[in-house]
């Protein structure tokens, strides 16, 4: 009895032995290989959404259309005449565009452009900033106050010519129109958020007042299901 207790349990142990190596994990043949990474499949060079909108005193031009009068291309009217396709911040307002699938990378040159309706020498300022997160921003240096250099740094300067009636490329700042931005100067490597604030300097009253928002375009492009 004794010789045949010592083989049960000698039995017993292998048993143990081989259903634990049974149900182990799964060999590496047995694993699901790795998923894809499956993009969208626009390539949208303009703003896909709203995130925020702080409308400040005097905006209201441009509500009617909201949001979509923002995210698509520009409407440019050349340096005569500035574009209707607009959203009015108001006095100190505030916008934060979300890029959805293509964001802002730093490349060559301008990576940005920002497209308002100035015409001749009539200017409305704003100050830009990029995040990745929408939650840390960098900021973009701007002086509004400094109108006999041009504003240098701001958005809302330069005459808007590209517009989908005329073919002129939006993502080409040779011949886009509007205020470019590298993200070299801040430092940043890519960004999918951008925020355009009135500077407060502008004319304001009524409903239009303030920087009038066209569109955006992002230049240098990367997917963004592709950023680990």
């Amino acid at each position: 009895m004794k010789t045949h207790g010592t083989l049960a349990r000698w039995s017993a142990c292998l048993v143990l032995a081989v259903f634990a190596v049974g149900c182990g994990g799964p060999s590496e043949e047995e694993k699901d290989p790795p998923v894809p990474v499956v993009c969208a499949s626009e390539n949208n060079p303009f703003a896909d959404k709203v995130a925020s909108f702080q409308p400040g005193a005097s905006a209201g031009f441009g509500q009617d259309g909201y949001p979509t009068i923002v995210l698509g291309p520009p409407h440019g009217g050349g340096s005569g005449m500035g574009s209707l396709d607009v959203l009015s911040l108001g006095q100190g307002g505030q916008i934060v565009l979300e890029l959805t699938d293509l964001g802002v990378v730093d490349g060559p040159g301008v990576d940005l452009l920002v497209f308002e309706n100035p015409f001749g020498n009539y200017a409305e300022t704003a100050f830009v900033a990029v995040s990745e997160d929408g939650q840390t921003w960098h900021e973009f240096p701007c002086a509004p106050a400094d109108k006999a250099n041009g504003y240098p740094g701001c958005a809302g300067v330069k005459h808007v010519f590209s517009s989908p009636e005329n073919g002129l490329s939006p993502t080409d700042p040779a011949v886009a129109g509007g205020d470019g931005f590298d993200l070299a100067t801040l430092g940043v490597a890519r960004a999918r958020f951008v925020r355009i604030k009135d500077s407060g300097e502008n004319s304001y009253g009524f409903t239009s007042g303030g920087f009038d928002l066209d569109a955006i375009a992002v230049v240098n492009a990367s997917p963004i299901c592709e950023w680990k």
